[in-house]
């Protein structure tokens, strides 16, 4: 993935209980922030999503897209998005890497390229905003279950 952002956070748990949350896209919207809705298109064997529909809070236009899943649990996630009207591409990951027993660091990489003009230089902002802001939603969720 060329001209990404990636960045990592370290979360208390496993890799297999964050891995669920990451793979459950139609929770999205109760902790992702910025998320409005998902629609899971289609599923695998296992009941996790292979295709998924987004609605997001783009802050000057909602903008919506549909994400391909390849999976290989539990160290990572990935995703391309399908063309559409607000997104030309867009890729990225999560990795999942237990550095010790009950305690994993998560990687997350993106790149998006949007089918609507917005200098470089603030697309490559907004993506670190989404990065990081996704990666500690993603913690607050995995210690809210964990603590369930």
């Amino acid at each position: 993935m060329a001209d990404n952002t990636v960045q990592t956070i370290e979360i208390d748990s496993p890799p297999e209980a964050i891995f669920a949350v990451a793979a459950d896209v139609a929770a999205y919207p109760e902790w992702a922030t910025g998320i409005r809705s998902t629609e899971v298109l289609e599923t695998d064997e296992r009941g996790r999503p292979l295709r998924a529909r987004f609605v997001v809070d783009g802050m000057v236009k909602e903008i919506t897209y549909v994400l391909r899943y390849t999976y290989d649990e539990p160290r990572s996630i990935s995703w391309e998005a399908e063309p559409g009207p607000d997104i030309e591409e867009m890729e990225g990951s999560y990795t999942f890497t237990e550095i010790e027993p009950g305690r994993t660091e998560v990687v997350y990489a993106l790149r998006a390229v949007p089918a609507f003009t917005i200098p470089g230089f603030l697309r490559r902002q907004v993506e670190k905003q989404i990065v990081g802001t996704a990666l500690r939603g993603l913690r607050r969720r995995v210690e809210e279950i964990g603590d369930a």
